[in-house]
């Protein structure tokens, strides 16, 4: 998980300004997501960079885990973290992994846009093939490769892709992932 899910209730800061704890919880995690922030924009997201933080990051998760709150908030972000603990900061460990979720967010939207316009109309087919072709131009948009020069292309593997980008695909993938699936593939014609 790339995400800092907690960032999103800020207004419970707002709405509840006098819980101390809650501040302390919010400044710290603040503190913590700006030194991350401040590598990104020098460095970009790359793991090499980025792996300095996870002491910190560890440091910050245990300090909360450990932390025993009077505030009902307080409380609730701390269940929240701990939950989230294990995936909170996986972006450190990966290159090109942004630190939030607005990419993930952006293709839901796209998705719940198709699902209004079409509702009632798509079978468990064509919703396979637009996730395909929304997974494609995601893919294609987050990376600044143009949607039409990768279909022409003819490339069907995201490490195909990556090189249309100037990255090297991660070197731990055991083989190339298909983006898309060839004609008569297991699903299918597309």
């Amino acid at each position: 998980m790339s995400r800092a899910p907690h960032t999103r209730d800020d207004d419970d800061l707002f709405r509840h300004p006098l819980d101390v704890e809650l501040k302390g919880l919010a400044q710290e995690f603040g503190a913590l997501l700006r030194t991350i922030i401040e590598t990104v924009d020098r460095r970009g997201l790359k793991s090499r960079y980025l792996r300095k933080h996870k002491r910190s990051a560890i440091r910050f998760l245990r300090s909360v885990a450990k932390a025993e709150f009077s505030s009902p908030l307080a409380n609730k972000y701390q269940k929240r973290f701990q939950k989230s603990a294990g995936k909170l900061f996986t972006f450190l460990d990966h290159d090109g992994v942004p630190w939030n979720n607005n990419n993930a967010e952006h293709a839901i939207k796209l998705f719940a846009k198709y699902r209004r316009n079409v509702d009632g109309y798509f079978t468990e087919r064509t919703l396979q093939e637009y996730l395909v072709l929304a997974t494609v131009f995601e893919t294609c948009e987050f990376n600044n490769v143009s949607v039409l020069k990768f279909m022409l292309s003819k490339e069907t593997t995201l490490g195909g892709l990556l090189s249309m980008a100037g990255r090297k695909p991660e070197s731990h993938s055991p083989s190339p992932s298909p983006l898309i699936r060839p004609p008569n593939g297991p699903r299918g014609n597309f």
